[in-house]
C-alpha cells in the first residue's frame, strides 16, 4: 500500500467525525485522539518490531512481551481498582496465559520459535486476555455491589466466603466468556477474521490462512476461559478479611 493510498484511508475517520459533529454526539475529540494515537503507536511498533526481528535476540523478545503485559495490566486495572491487589493479580494472570500458550505452541513445535511468530501471537493472546479481564472485572464488581446483602446473609447463616460469592463469581465468568464463544459460532459466516483476511490480502494460500486462523481461535478460546477463571479465583478471597467478614467495595 502506498502512502497516498494510506492517506486516503483517513476518509474512514472523516465520516464518523462529520456524523458526530452533525448529530452533536460529542465524539470528535476522542475520535481524533484515538486516530492520532493509533498512527503514532503502530508506526513506532512497526520500527521496533523491524529491529527486534533483525536482531533475533531473546532479550529483546522478552522485553517486548513484558512491555505488552505491562501495558495490558495498566489498562485493565482501572476496572478493578476497588479490588485489593488487582494490579498483581492481572499481571500474574497475563504472565500465566502467555506462558501456557507459548509452552504448548513451542513445546509441540506448532509454530517456529522465532520473533516473527512469537510476538504477533503473544500480542493477540495478551490483548484478548486484557479485554476478557476488563469484561470480567466490570461484571464482577457490578455483581458484588448489587448482591452485597445476599453475600452478608449467606455469611451470617454460616456459609463460607466461597459459598457467599459463588453466584456472583460464576455469573461473571460466564458473562465475560460469552462474546468469545458466540463469535466463534459464526466465524467464517458473518465475518472473516482479521488474521485470515490479512494473509489472504498479502497473497497467502486461503487454506493455509484458515489453518493459522483456527490456531488463533482455539488459543483465544483457552485465553478467554482461563483468564476469567484465574482472575476470579485470585480476586474473590481479597473481598473478605481473616474473620470471613465481607469487605464492601467502593
Amino acid at each position: 500500500m502506498s502512502y497516498l493510498a494510506l492517506s486516503l484511508t483517513l476518509i474512514f475517520v472523516l465520516i464518523p467525525l462529520v456524523l458526530s459533529r452533525t448529530l452533536r454526539l460529542g465524539l470528535e475529540k476522542d475520535t481524533l485522539i484515538a486516530t492520532v494515537r493509533s498512527i503514532i503507536q503502530l508506526l513506532a511498533v512497526g520500527y521496533v518490531l523491524q529491529y527486534v526481528f533483525e536482531a533475533d535476540n531473546i532479550i529483546f523478545l522478552l522485553l517486548m512481551i513484558l512491555l505488552m503485559i505491562g501495558a495490558a495490566t495498566q489498562n485493565a486495572r482501572k476496572k478493578g481498582a476497588s479490588i485489593r491487589g488487582i494490579t498483581w493479580k492481572l499481571f500474574i494472570t497475563f504472565v500465566f496465559i502467555e506462558a501456557l500458550t507459548q509452552s504448548i505452541l513451542l513445546g509441540f513445535s506448532i509454530v517456529p520459535p522465532t520473533p516473527q511468530y512469537i510476538i504477533p501471537i503473544s500480542g493477540m493472546v495478551i490483548g484478548n486476555s486484557m479485554v476478557l479481564g476488563i469484561l470480567f472485572l466490570n461484571r464482577f464488581t457490578a455483581e458484588i455491589e448489587n448482591r452485597q446483602d445476599e453475600t452478608e446473609l449467606i455469611l451470617t447463616l454460616g456459609g463460607t466466603p466461597k459459598q457467599a460469592i459463588h453466584t456472583q463469581l460464576i455469573t461473571s465468568i460466564k458473562a465475560s466468556t460469552i462474546p468469545t464463544i458466540e463469535s466463534q459460532k459464526t466465524i467464517g459466516l458473518v465475518q472473516l477474521p482479521g488474521m485470515m483476511s490479512g494473509q489472504i490480502i498479502a497473497g497467502a494460500d486461503p487454506v493455509q490462512a484458515v489453518q493459522f486462523q483456527l490456531l488463533i481461535l482455539f488459543i483465544l478460546l483457552t485465553t478467554a476461559v482461563v483468564t476469567s477463571i484465574m482472575l476470579g479465583f485470585l480476586s474473590y478471597p481479597t473481598l473478605f478479611n481473616k474473620r470471613m467478614q465481607f469487605l464492601k467495595i467502593r
